[in-house]
C-alpha cells in the first residue's frame, strides 16, 4: 500500500525531508534544559520544519557531541509520510489495514490475485537476523555506561529532571512463554534518567511492557529491556499505534514498510533489536525496586504527580558512529503526540466502520487533548440510534475508554468544523432531552477534573435532528442554495473579484 519507498532508518527519512524542503539544521548552541523545548514549540506551532540542534548544550554550558533531531512527525504530512503514503492515501492505507485486522475469504482466484498487496506485507513481517550492524559501532558497557552525554532534554520548568520522550522500549515475556520476535513488545513510554546508569520505565499497568515485566516479576527475576532511540519511522510509529495485542510492533513495522525488519542480536541483554537504529540502550529492569518517576509536563497540559515506577540498570551503550539522537516534547496540544493522534484516528476510522456502519466520519479534537472528545458523523435512520452508536463507541472500542464526552451530528454536519457542531448543538439539542449522563465509568487518572482518580463521568449529547417518537413537533427545514445558483455565483464573484475566494 505504500506510494513511497521505504526508510530503512531514521537518516533515510531525514533525507526525504531535507530533499522536501522540510529539514533544517540549526547552527546557534542551544540548551538541552528548556531552551530547545521552546523552539521546537514554536516551529511545530508554525507548521515548520524538522530541526536538527547541532550544537546542543548541557544544563551547565557544557557542548555535547551528539546532535539532536526533533519535529520529525510535526505536520500531518510527514506523520503520513513516515507511513509511507501521501494525506490522501491515508483512507487507502486504513482500509487495507483494517483488512489486516479481520481479513475474509478471497471471492474466486481474481480476487486472490487482488489481494497480492496483503499477503506481500504478511510476508515483510519476517524478521531477518543480521549479525552486525551500525549501531554497534560503538560499545560502552559497565563502568563506561555514561548516560549523561546524551543531550536528553528537560522540557518543563518544573519537571524532575531529564526525559527520555522518543522511546521505543523493547521487552519479551519469560522464556518458557512464546519467546520470538513476533512475541516481542514495542512501547513508546516515558524514561526518566536517574543518574549516569539508571532510568525509570513508566509503562501503565494495561500496556504491553508492564505485563512482560509481571511475568518476569512473579519468579523474581529481573527483566532484559532494550531502549531503541532513533528508530525509522515505521518502527516508530507502529509502536505508537494502538495494535491487537497479538500483533507484534515490530513485525507490523516490517508489513508497514514493505521490508523485512533488519535485528540484531543485542550485546549484554538476551534480545533482539532493530539494526537501523541510532542508539540503544540496553539493560534490566528490577523485579522489586522502584522509584519516584515525575512529576513531569504531560499531554493534558499540566503537570502529572510523582508515582513509583520500576528501575533499569543500563548494562550498555550502543550507537552509530557520530549519532543522531531523537527528540520531542509533550505538552499541552498541538505538540507532536496530538499530530501524530489524528494521523492514527483517520486510519482507525475503517476499523471503527467495520463495527459500527452508520458512522460516516468521527473527529477527535487534538485540542482536547486528542482522545477526551468525539464529535461522532452518524446516517440516521430511527429514533434512538445516536444514543446506541455512542453506548456502543464507550463499550465496544478500547480505544473511547477515556472519552469523557461524544457529541453526535446528522450527515451534514462537517465534525471537524467547530462552527457547524455549534450550530448542529444550538438548533438540534435540547438540553433536558438529548443530554445522556453516566456515572462511574474508567477514565484516565490524569484526568484532574475527575472525582476519583481513574473514575468518572461520561457525556453523551445528541444533536442530530429529532425523528419519529424523539419529538412530537414538526421540525424545520434546512436552508439551502440550489447547485446552479451557487455555481452561477462562483462564476460572477471570480470575474468580478479576482482572488477573493483563494
Amino acid at each position: 500500500m505504500r506510494t513511497l519507498p521505504p526508510y530503512l532508518s531514521l537518516r533515510h527519512f531525514l533525507k526525504w525531508c531535507e530533499d522536501n524542503g522540510q529539514f533544517k539544521a540549526v547552527s546557534d548552541p542551544v540548551s538541552v534544559r528548556h531552551q530547545m523545548t521552546a523552539v521546537h514549540r514554536a516551529v511545530l506551532e508554525a507548521h515548520g520544519p524538522v530541526l536538527q540542534f547541532n550544537h546542543p548544550m548541557d544544563a551547565r554550558g557544557r557542548r555535547l557531541d551528539i546532535p539532536v533531531v526533533v519535529n520529525l512527525f510535526g505536520t500531518t504530512g510527514r506523520v503520513a509520510a513516515g507511513l509511507g503514503v501521501s494525506l490522501e492515501g491515508l483512507d487507502e492505507l486504513g482500509a487495507f489495514l483494517a483488512a489486516l485486522r479481520a481479513p475474509v475469504p478471497p471471492d474466486g482466484l481474481r480476487d486472490a490475485l487482488s489481494r497480492w498487496p496483503m499477503l506481500k506485507a504478511a510476508l515483510a513481517t519476517r524478521p531477518k537476523l543480521i549479525r552486525t550492524a551500525p549501531m554497534q559501532d560503538v560499545v560502552r558497557s559497565g563502568a563506561e555506561v555514561d548516560l549523561s552525554a546524551l543531550p536528553v532534554q528537560t522540557h518543563w520548568p518544573d519537571d524532575a529532571g531529564p526525559l527520555v520522550t522518543w522511546p521505543v522500549v523493547v521487552t519479551r515475556p519469560y522464556p518458557g512463554e512464546p519467546d520470538t520476535v513476533s512475541s516481542y513488545n514495542a512501547g513508546v513510554y516515558r524514561v526518566q534518567v536517574l543518574d549516569r546508569n539508571r532510568m525509570i520505565m513508566r509503562w501503565l499497568p494495561h500496556r504491553g511492557g508492564a505485563a512482560h515485566h509481571r511475568s518476569w516479576a512473579q519468579r523474581n527475576e529481573k527483566m532484559p529491556v532494550a531502549v531503541v532511540l532513533g528508530a525509522n519511522p515505521a518502527t516508530l510509529l507502529s509502536a505508537a499505534l494502538p495494535l491487537p495485542e497479538t500483533v507484534s510492533e515490530l513485525t507490523f513495522a516490517g508489513a508497514l514498510n514493505g521490508q523485512r525488519p533488519r535485528m540484531v542480536p543485542a550485546k549484554t541483554v538476551p534480545l533482539l533489536v532493530p539494526a537501523d537504529a541510532e542508539i540503544v540502550l540496553e539493560g534490566w529492569v528490577s523485579p522489586t525496586e522502584t522509584a519516584p518517576e515525575g512529576p513531569f509536563g504531560d499531554h493534558t497540559g499540566y503537570y502529572n504527580p510523582a508515582e513509583p515506577f520500576p528501575v533499569m540498570q543500563v548494562s550498555a551503550v550502543t550507537h552509530r558512529e557520530n549519532p543522531l539522537y531523537l527528540s520531542t516534547y509533550t505538552g499541552r496540544p498541538p505538540d507532536e503526540p496530538a499530530i501524530i493522534g489524528e494521523v492514527f484516528n483517520r486510519l482507525a476510522l475503517p476499523t471503527i466502520r467495520a463495527q459500527i456502519p452508520e458512522i460516516r466520519d468521527l473527529w477527535l479534537p487534538p485540542a482536547a487533548c486528542s482522545y477526551r472528545i468525539a464529535i461522532v458523523c452518524i446516517d440516521k435512520r430511527y429514533p434512538g440510534q445516536a444514543r446506541r452508536v455512542m453506548m456502543a463507541l464507550w463499550g465496544m472500542l478500547p480505544q473511547f475508554s477515556y472519552t469523557k464526552m461524544i457529541v453526535a451530528v446528522d450527515a451534514d454536519i462537517d465534525p471537524r468544523n467547530w462552527d457547524d457542531i455549534a450550530w448542529a448543538l444550538a438548533t438540534r439539542m435540547d438540553s433536558a432531552r438529548d443530554v445522556m449522563m453516566l456515572e462511574n465509568t474508567a477514565m484516565d487518572y490524569l484526568d484532574f477534573a475527575s472525582p476519583q482518580p481513574g473514575l468518572a463521568g461520561k457525556m453523551g449529547i445528541d444533536a442530530t435532528t429529532k425523528i419519529g417518537s424523539e419529538t412530537s413537533r414538526e421540525w424545520g427545514t434546512v436552508m439551502q442554495t440550489s447547485d446552479a445558483d451557487i455555481a452561477f455565483a462562483d462564476e460572477l464573484v471570480d470575474r468580478l473579484i479576482p482572488g477573493l475566494r483563494q
